[in-house]
Parts: structure tokens; C-alpha cells; sequence
């Protein structure tokens, strides 16, 4: 096996994910807040009360009503309120990692926590000592932290008064809490990344079944923008106050194919990943719009707020490295497909060469690969895969064990492949597993879709004691990591 000896091993959660306590010491509310539980068949809503005062509910990621106000409503369950309560179990939960022993462990900051509104001018203290807690516990055990800036928890302050990431004003908001976030947690982060799949914005206007028209185009490209711009700026002042961090850009990697030879296909998937994958790495690598970037704006007659002096930021505020979350890969074709694939954020031809979960997502461990030798030879920096796993139901043994074999064969299949990749020469530096305790479905917000190496007693209503319990996994990868990759089995 090919892995370095200083390879950072570790697993990855999301404050909105894992964290709760929502609402205690001083935190404001993010959209997440607001977001229902739902199932693989059944979507989350995100609630409000209209401008007359009645209860009402869109699908999330869909606008609500003028005037409307987000709201939490009595005859909804709202999963991330509560999370996994990692606020409360950090110290047992990094014990677990560190018992793994890893060497890394991503997670990300909760903007509301440190900035309730987001427009604040001083930052909200027992959210600054909640993170430093957690950051020295990590150092306790010399595991360093992969820290997220923003990871789809823009506070909801800024949602309903400045319109979000409509308004350019967001920038220096963010700004001002990156920079808080470097000030307050400098000597216990180097590595960070600015923005979780940033991606998303525009891959999801097309994607999965979704038909977006001119309108959501141009909020989309606008929005990701202004993303783009405070991203350079982070980095920039993240180098200025310490000069050994390590900043990342962070996409939502997913490997397309032409469904067939037709040249029409090749044509539609090699635009395919220039608007969803290429489109966010080229300008947070290379610092610079792309050529096909005018044709994207044109096919859907998006006009842009670019300043001179965004261009300039965006030059200057290139990342250091390049990673990326992998699950599945996703065909793309101008035929009628034998088969459709029907499932949480899937959809599209089903590939025959491939197995699916019973979420829908194609098993591609070669993906992977193909995914890696690509990126590295396009940028040239150095990689990190820091998302990547199986959702699945786990079962409870009579005696407490949790025998998850699915899980291992499914991580073991991707690092053979990351190995591979190693060995052709791409510089490979780090793997954080998604997610390597249980918690909350970002896509279905449901509990028995899980991830992790450890299992957390809760259901998908929030019953449950909340205690921890290491699967068969948790073994496995604590070999894998002892081992440096070498041993798989």
C-alpha cells in the first residue's frame, strides 16, 4: 500500500449534523432549525408562519412566501435540534476517534454560535470557548482538526433580513467571523476549509431531477459568487495571521459518465462536469473564471455582479489544497435510459455495471480513482478525501455488538482505490470517513440511514438514551490506521 507515513487518518462530522443544543448559550438559529426529519421517500420541509399568521411548510430548498417569517412549529420534529449531542459528549467522542487512533478529525463551526445573527459586531464568547474546549481536547490526543468555516448553516438572521447569499453584504460578514475563527483558535487549527461543498449551489439546479429555469440560475451563480469572493478572502487573512495554515477549498465530488459513445453524450457529460465540479475548483484553484463560464452564463441568461476588485481577491486568495467529499458516480445521457435510479439526492440513468444502496447511491469505488488521477493532474495540489462512506441500517445484537460488514467492504473497496491512485502519482495527503460517529442525515434528516464507526442510541423520532457503542467497523479501522492502510482485512 502506498500511503505515507504521516497520512492524516481520521473521520468527519457537521455541527448541524451532530452538535444540538441549539438554542443553548447564547446560539441563534440556522435554516437547519428549521428543516423537518423526513425518509428516503418522504422530503424535509423547512416551516414558517405566513404574513397572516398561519403555520405553513415548503420543501427544503424551495423559497417560502413573501412575507413569511421561519418558524419552528409544535407538530414537527426537527432532528438537528438535538443533533447526536455532541455538544455535551465531545470529550467521550474524541476519546472514541482517539481509541481509533486518529490523526485527524474534521468537523465544522456553527456560525449562529459564534455570531447568533451573523451581523454582530463581537462574537458570542461561550461559542468561542465551546470550540477552543473542543480543539485542545483534540490536541490532548494529537489529533489535529480539519475545521469547516461554513457548512450549510448560514445563522437565520441573516437568511430573512439580508436575503442570505443574495446580498454581496454577506461577505464581510463572513469575513469578519473567518477572521475570529483564525484570530481565537491560532495554534490549535491549521487546517481549514472555507466553505463545505461549495459546489452544491449551482450542481443541484440540474441534478437529481431538478428542472431549475433562468431565475434560479442566476441566484445560484450570483450567490456562489459572493461565496467565491469571501472564500478568497478568508484565505488571504487566514495566511496574513498565521502563515502555517492550511486552507482548503471543499467540493462535492461525484464521478459522471457518458451513458453511451454517442458523441452527443460525451459532449453532455464533459459539460457536465465543467458546470458541476470544474466551474468552483478552477476558480478557487487557478483564481480565475474560466472560458466555459461565459457559456454557462449565457445558457441561462445569467448577468453577474462582478467588481475588479473581486477579481483581483479571487486572484490572490487561491487555496492551498483541494478536497472533496466522494460517494457515487452518476450517468449522463441524451437517450432514454432502460432504468432510472429513484433515491436520496440520486436520480438519472442507472448504470448496469454498478451495485446501488438502498438510498439509491451507485457503488463506485473506481470512481474514486478516476476522480483523483483527474483533479490532481488539473490542479497540482495537494488532495484530501474528507467525505466518504456508507449510509446504511445497522442492527443491535441481543449482546450489544453491531456487526456492519457492508461498511467495511464498502471503505476497503475506496481505499484500495485511493491506493492505486497513490501509486500513479497523485499526492494524496489525508481521509476523514463520513461519518465516523452516527448522526443526522443532511439529505433524509432521518437516524437509521448511519455512517458511523460508533453507534449513538437514537431513533429517527429522538428517542433514545444517546449512548455510544463501537460497531465491528470501529475495529477495522482502528487496524487500518495502526497498519498505515496495509492491513485492509
Amino acid at each position: 500500500m502506498a500511503f505515507q507515513k504521516d497520512f492524516l487518518w481520521g473521520g468527519a462530522i457537521a455541527a448541524n449534523q451532530a452538535e444540538g443544543a441549539w438554542n443553548k448559550d447564547g446560539r441563534g438559529p440556522a435554516k437547519t432549525d428549521v428543516t423537518t426529519g423526513g425518509s428516503v421517500k418522504e422530503p424535509r420541509y423547512v416551516t414558517f408562519v405566513d404574513k397572516d399568521g398561519n403555520p405553513g411548510k415548503v420543501r427544503n430548498g424551495q423559497p417560502i412566501p413573501d412575507g413569511a417569517k421561519y418558524a419552528v412549529l409544535d407538530d414537527y420534529y426537527y432532528p438537528n435540534h438535538d443533533g447526536i449531542d455532541f455538544y455535551h459528549h465531545y470529550k467521550e467522542d474524541i476519546a472514541l476517534f482517539a481509541e481509533m487512533g486518529f490523526k485527524m478529525f474534521r468537523l465544522s463551526i456553527s456560525w449562529s454560535r459564534l455570531y447568533p445573527h451573523g451581523d454582530e459586531e463581537t462574537p458570542n464568547q461561550k461559542g468561542i470557548e465551546f470550540y477552543r474546549n473542543v480543539f485542545k481536547e483534540c490536541q490532548k490526543y494529537g489529533i489535529e482538526p480539519l475545521v469547516t468555516i461554513w457548512h450549510f448553516d448560514t445563522p437565520l438572521y441573516l437568511e430573512e433580513h439580508y436575503g442570505g447569499w443574495n446580498n454581496r453584504k454577506l461577505i464581510d460578514f463572513y469575513e469578519r467571523y473567518a477572521r475570529t475563527c483564525f484570530i481565537e483558535y491560532k495554534g490549535l487549527v491549521k487546517y481549514w476549509l472555507t466553505f463545505n461543498e461549495i459546489n452544491n449551489t449551482i450542481m443541484m439546479l440540474n441534478l437529481f431531477g431538478n428542472q431549475a429555469g433562468s431565475k434560479e440560475h442566476q441566484e445560484g451563480y450570483q450567490q456562489l459568487h459572493y461565496q467565491f469572493v469571501a472564500s478568497a478572502r478568508a484565505v488571504q487573512i487566514g495566511h496574513e495571521i498565521d502563515s502555517d495554515n492550511m486552507i482548503g477549498c471543499m467540493i462535492c465530488g461525484i464521478t459522471f459518465y457518458p451513458g453511451t459513445c454517442d458523441p452527443r453524450d460525451i459532449l453532455a457529460n464533459r459539460h457536465m462536469w465543467e458546470k458541476s465540479i470544474f466551474y468552483c475548483g478552477d476558480v478557487q484553484c487557478k483564481g480565475k473564471y474560466p472560458t466555459y463560464a461565459t457559456r454557462l452564463w449565457k445558457e441561462h441568461e445569467v448577468h453577474l455582479d462582478i467588481t475588479n476588485q473581486d477579481l483581483i481577491e479571487l486572484k490572490n486568495g487561491t487555496v492551498d489544497m483541494y478536497t472533496f467529499s466522494y460517494y457515487m458516480s452518476s450517468l449522463e445521457t441524451t437517450h432514454e435510459a432502460d432504468e432510472m435510479v429513484s433515491g436520496n439526492f440520486a436520480a438519472g440513468a442507472k448504470n448496469p455495471y454498478l451495485q446501488y444502496s438502498d438510498w439509491g447511491w451507485a457503488f463506485d469505488p473506481q470512481g474514486l480513482r478516476y476522480y483523483l488521477e483527474m483533479i490532481y493532474d488539473r490542479y497540482e495540489r495537494p488532495l484530501m478525501v474528507v467525505e466518504n462512506g456508507l449510509g446504511a441500517f445497522d442492527t443491535v445484537e441481543a449482546d450489544g455488538s453491531i456487526h456492519d460488514p457492508y461498511r467495511i467492504d464498502y471503505l476497503r473497496e475506496h481505499l484500495m482505490e485511493m491506493s492505486k491512485a497513490i501509486d500513479n502519482g497523485v499526492n494524496l495527503i489525508g481521509y476523514t470517513t463520513w461519518g465516523c460517529i452516527d448522526l443526522v442525515s443532511a439529505g433524509t434528516g432521518e437516524m437509521r440511514k448511519r455512517y458511523g464507526f460508533i453507534y449513538v442510541d437514537k431513533d429517527d423520532a429522538g428517542n433514545g438514551t444517546y449512548d455510544r457503542s463501537r460497531k465491528d467497523s470501529f475495529y477495522w479501522y482502528q487496524k487500518c490506521i495502526a497498519t498505515n492502510g496495509e492491513d485492509l482485512n
